[in-house]
């Protein structure tokens, strides 16, 4: 009797510790939702659209700043960048939060396995990697950029000191050839390891780079798409009456050799641009299918929780702009996708979330305590039904000179307030979108609906002030100031 109830015991125990769900989260740069079940009629995702059917799609979810480290800052410690008071690339979070207890930290230490592969956090610019995070060192590609010789034949010094080919590359070499092959490879790995110890939960963060300039991928990903049969730009002027200097004009874009410094992008380059962008993006949805592969043939699916996050949205010639760097919805706009054990399976929400809300999210869908510091909130309910609602508004920020302009978007509008970081003083511009009526951003209604702008400006007023940027080891601290243009 006493020996049986002794394995009754550890039996229920073994059970317990193996319930624990594992977790798989996919980490994308620089992707808009210029996906197939976001949607878009032209996007081949068919991976990010398997998983879609697996679970709940976000429609309403949003970056909390358009820009790598802060995004990915946000997204580890459930910390705002005006909280963190980082907003630019080189700046540790740790300067800012010391004590913070990133998401796989309070994932460690309810004893998961952690691993990250690829890029997570953002390291490089100074900034670096956090050992913290990790049960195990972080696992980088080694890879180079480009295949083909004639895309570095001329290059251009960019910002970070390494010269840039061209922005663009079809090539004819296999997908392991650029890191994110080599990234979905090492993730195999890792779930087929995983699977021989059921006892020990996981959380595994991958981390693919495109579609990400420059826009590479093997010849066969752009063969998908026919180049005059895609989306162009439907508005390339500005919103009128935005300030000037909420808008930006591709700076990262023109440290590639093959574009110009300045001046307009033509359409023969924004065409291949577009075609680049989307043939990365599948290129990158073809790895995602070798991770899902890997994890249904170790049976590992029906025990782990998945989230598929983009970083933030991207312009592509719209408004005449490029690259991320803006509050506009191009780049504030990202993808989401959740997909937890018992919860529903192909369906959309229109929930607003915001990154920051992830963290206490998947601790919440995995049962455990988020730490009591975190700025988001948990969306679980809307996984499990998702005609429930999470936010009445969500807010992201951006840089612009010396200023820092705040957004908050509801289901219909966005409101964004433009003065210093902290500052008392009266705004120096304000912008207002209504979604309903313009979905393309072409007009600044802040001076039409003064109503509107009241109610949203007073949900701003609920959020603390924005810090200024800290000065961080190898920082370089507040934009450099330029002539404000209004």
């Amino acid at each position: 009797m006493h020996l049986r109830l002794t394995f009754l015991l550890i039996l229920a125990a073994a059970t317990a510790h193996a319930a624990k769900p594992n977790v798989l989260m996919i980490c994308v740069d620089d992707l808009k939702p210029t996906i197939g079940c976001f949607g878009d009629p032209v996007a081949k995702t068919p991976n990010i659209d398997r998983l879609a059917k697996r679970g709940v799609l976000f429609e309403k979810a949003f970056c909390n700043q358009a820009v790598c480290s802060p995004s990915r800052n946000a997204l580890m410690t459930s910390l705002r960048p005006q909280t963190l008071g980082i907003y630019e690339l080189s700046t540790n979070f740790r300067k800012a939060a010391p004590d913070a207890i990133t998401m796989t930290q309070h994932f460690m230490a309810q004893g998961y396995k952690t691993e990250g592969l690829g890029k997570i956090l953002h390291v490089g610019h100074g900034n670096t990697e956090d050992a913290a995070s990790w049960s195990v060192p972080p696992w980088k590609p080694k890879a180079k950029t480009y295949v083909n010789n004639e895309s570095t034949e001329v290059t251009r010094p960019s910002r970070t000191g390494s010269d840039r080919g061209w922005a663009t590359e079809s090539a004819e070499t296999s997908d392991d050839t650029y890191g994110d092959g080599q990234v979905a490879l090492e993730a195999v790995k890792r779930l087929q390891a995983a699977a021989q110890k059921p006892e020990q939960p996981f959380f595994l963060a991958v981390g693919f780079i495109r579609p990400h300039l420059p826009f590479v991928s093997p010849k066969k990903y752009w063969d998908l798409y026919d180049p005059a049969k895609l989306p162009m730009p439907q508005v390339t002027e500005a919103p009128a009456g935005a300030p000037a200097y909420a808008g930006q004009q591709g700076g990262e874009l023109r440290q590639y050799s093959d574009m110009p410094t300045q001046g307009p992008i033509d359409g023969t380059m924004t065409r291949r641009l577009i075609h680049g962008y989307y043939a990365a993006t599948s290129y990158m949805d073809a790895q995602l299918g070798l991770v899902l592969d890997a994890l249904d043939a170790n049976g590992l699916t029906e025990n782990t929780i998945i989230v598929f996050w983009g970083d933030h949205g991207w312009h592509l010639g719209d408004h005449g702009m490029w690259c991320k760097h803006t509050n506009y919805e191009q780049a504030a706009r990202i993808p989401v996708i959740v997909c937890a054990p018992g919860a529903p399976t192909a369906v959309k929400t229109s929930a607003l979330i915001e990154t920051v809300d992830i963290y206490p999210t998947l601790s919440d869908l995995a049962g455990l305590s988020a730490p009591q510091a975190l700025e988001g909130k948990s969306f679980a309910s809307v996984v499990k039904d998702p005609t429930q609602k999470a936010r009445d508004s969500v807010i992201h920020v951006y840089p612009r000179n010396d200023l820092l302009g705040r957004a908050i978007r509801t289901d219909r509008y966005r409101f964004v307030e433009w003065k210093k970081a902290g500052s008392s003083e009266a705004p120096d511009a304000t912008e207002l979108y209504d979604y309903q009526e313009d979905p393309l951003e072409t007009k600044n209604l802040a001076s039409e609906r003064p109503e509107v702008v009241k109610e949203l400006a007073a949900i701003l007023a609920t959020h603390p002030e924005a810090k200024p940027q800290i000065k961080g080891a190898g920082g370089k601290g507040s934009p450099k100031k330029k002539k404000k243009k209004k």
